[in-house]
Order: structure tokens, then C-alpha cells, then sequence
């Protein structure tokens, strides 16, 4: 039995209250379905900036009615420090997912993406260490290594942030590493590389590539490649991720105080990454013969981004169960069966 496999385990015979924040979101979503289908109790926070309705309308749907009761929605600004205390109240672990992502948006917009994403972060630390809970677990991010060229990214090197967004997730390590040596509360950071799959949202202009792509090609509407298609990401699949967050949450002591990568080691050009979702939408009967449209490489993108897993892998037993193109087979066919 894996790590994983033995904390769900212990966590369906002793259920805790966990705090999600950014609940209506991709990723908060995902983190909700998982801990009602383990019987836990989940409060949920989110303001709908970037989440929405419909998410959580899809997790009531896949749990039972006993599981969704224990779930209690707070729609609240992490902005806001009286929002974070409502929801750290008896709480037992924190996934703080509610952040502002996208480089390009945080270019366009820096002062709310610092608002959110480090003046939010700062209140939620605060609520979580005043309300003494036991762990505190966050989105960190890939976008930390910056311009340092070495492959793979080891969490220890860093190179100068190539963006605001960049900048707002380092400075949360930065106060996570503070809380730990000035008041004793220690968390954990997840760098999370390129996550992606089931509910996240096709839709805007700061969408992700995957579903972007994904919702084009169903529509048959162009597919536009910033750069060459040379460029390369350490893609995520949801399940791997929602896998580090619990691991992470009920961490012991010794594993705290740090940062890990969340990814699978692996690197996938744009250009395959074209290829492997028209293959996998086509597989599920949607057809498209286009190719794709090369246009300029995007303001504050690094070139190639891979992780090194070593570190969570021995610390916290994550072993990731999904691989890119197994990923990329799930995915595509929850997109087909809610886009079209």
C-alpha cells in the first residue's frame, strides 16, 4: 500500500475539518470532491473571482447526500483578514489554493495580483496560526524558478522572478519561512508545474494552454502556439496534485518548514502537447484537422520547465499515479462531455 493509500485510510477511520480556500476553483474543486468522498469535513471559501458555481454544483453531484452535508461554503475575500478567521475557526488543516495565477494577467494587472496573492496569503497565515490549526499547506509555484537555467529544477535553486505573478509567490514562501522562525507555525509550499485537468477552465483570456487548446479544438476554432512549439512544460495531471496537498497536510513535523515540487519529472514540447490532445479528442470522436498557428513568444515565459520530484518523493511518499498522456485521456473526455 502506497503512502497515499495508507493516510486515506487513516483519514476515513479519524476524519478532521479541513479549510479549502479558492474552493469554486480548478484545483479547489478537485481538493473538495476528494476529502467528502473520504468522509471528511470541508469549509470552503472563495469570493467566485476565478471560481465558479458550477464546480461546486459538479462535486455535489459525484458525492452522496451525506457526504456533500458535510460540507459548509463561505463565500468570502481572502482580502479580507474577518473572512479568513470565519473560516479558520475549527479548522483543522488549511489548503490555501485562492490565488490570482496567470503571468500575463499579473503583467497586465500587478496591484490586484499582489493584493490577492500576497496580502490574502499574509491574512490567511495569520487566521491559520491564530486559530492554532494543525497544518498549513499552500500553492507555491514553478513560476519561482525564474531564469535559472539548470534542468531539472531543484527546490533550492532559484533564479531572479520573471514576473509579478512570480514575485507574489515567492514572497509567500518568504513569509511562510518568517512564520516558521518567528512564532513557530510552519507550513508546507507546493511549487505546482503546468496542473491540469477535470473543471479547469477553458474560458477567458488568461486560460490555461490545455483547456484553451481543449475548447478550440472542440469549437473547431484555431489553435495559436506562442514561440516555436519548442517550448516545454513539466504538465500535472489534478490527481497527482490533489495526492501532495493531502500528503502534505498530514505531513509530520520534520517535513514542515519547506517547500516541494509537485509535477512528474517530465518534460512535453507545446508541439507534442498538440498533437497527444488532437489524438485524444479524436479518440473521443471530435475531429480536428487544422494545424496550429505560430504566433510571438509570451511576455514572461521561461523556455523549458522540468521538476525534480526527489525531494517530496522521499519526504512525503508522493508517487505520482498519472503521467502526461494518461492525464491527457481523462481530461479530454470530461472536456467532450461538458464543452460540447
Amino acid at each position: 500500500m502506497s503512502q497515499y493509500q495508507t493516510v486515506c485510510e487513516q483519514l476515513k477511520a479519524t476524519p478532521k475539518t479541513w479549510l479549502v480556500t479558492g474552493v469554486a476553483g480548478f484545483i479547489g474543486s478537485n481538493l473538495l470532491e476528494t476529502l467528502l468522498k473520504l468522509n471528511q469535513t470541508v469549509v470552503g471559501l472563495d469570493n467566485f473571482a476565478t471560481g465558479h458555481q458550477y464546480n461546486l454544483d459538479e462535486v455535489q453531484s459525484v458525492v452522496t447526500t451525506d457526504q456533500w452535508a458535510k460540507f459548509n461554503f463561505i463565500e468570502g475575500d481572502i482580502r479580507k483578514f474577518e473572512d479568513c478567521q470565519k473560516a479558520c475557526m475549527g479548522v483543522d488543516y488549511v489548503l490555501h489554493e485562492a490565488a490570482l495565477g496567470s503571468v500575463p494577467r499579473s503583467i497586465a494587472d500587478p496591484i490586484t495580483t499582489n493584493e490577492t496573492n500576497i496580502s490574502g496569503f499574509l491574512n490567511m497565515l495569520t487566521a491559520a496560526r491564530d486559530a492554532q490549526v494543525s497544518s498549513f499547506t499552500y500553492a507555491a509555484s514553478s513560476s519561482t524558478y525564474g531564469d535559472h537555467p539548470a534542468l531539472p529544477k531543484v527546490e533550492e535553486n532559484i533564479g531572479n522572478p520573471l514576473s509579478p505573478y512570480a514575485v507574489t509567490k515567492y514572497v509567500n514562501e518568504l513569509y511562510a519561512d518568517v512564520f516558521a522562525r518567528t512564532y513557530g507555525f510552519e507550513s508546507i509550499g507546493l511549487r505546482y508545474f503546468n496542473v491540469f485537468g477535470q473543471r479547469q477552465d477553458p474560458n477567458g483570456a488568461y486560460a490555461a494552454v490545455i483547456p484553451k487548446w481543449t475548447a478550440a479544438m472542440i469549437a473547431n476554432d484555431d489553435v495559436f502556439i506562442n514561440g516555436d512549439g519548442e517550448t516545454s512544460r513539466d504538465f500535472c495531471f489534478i490527481d497527482n496534485t490533489v495526492q501532495a496537498n493531502i500528503l502534505a497536510a498530514t505531513a509530520s513535523n520534520d517535513a514542515k518548514n519547506q517547500v516541494y515540487n509537485v509535477a512528474v519529472g517530465d518534460r512535453t514540447t507545446l508541439n507534442d502537447l498538440f498533437n497527444a490532445i488532437k489524438t485524444a479528442l479524436n479518440e473521443n470522436k471530435v475531429s480536428y484537422t487544422k494545424e496550429p498557428v505560430y504566433r510571438d513568444f509570451r511576455a514572461g515565459d521561461v523556455r523549458h520547465s522540468q521538476a525534480s520530484i526527489a525531494k517530496i518523493e522521499k519526504a512525503l511518499g508522493y508517487a505520482p499515479k498519472f503521467r502526461i498522456d494518461a492525464g491527457i485521456q481523462l481530461a479530454m473526455k470530461w472536456y467532450v462531455q461538458n464543452l460540447k
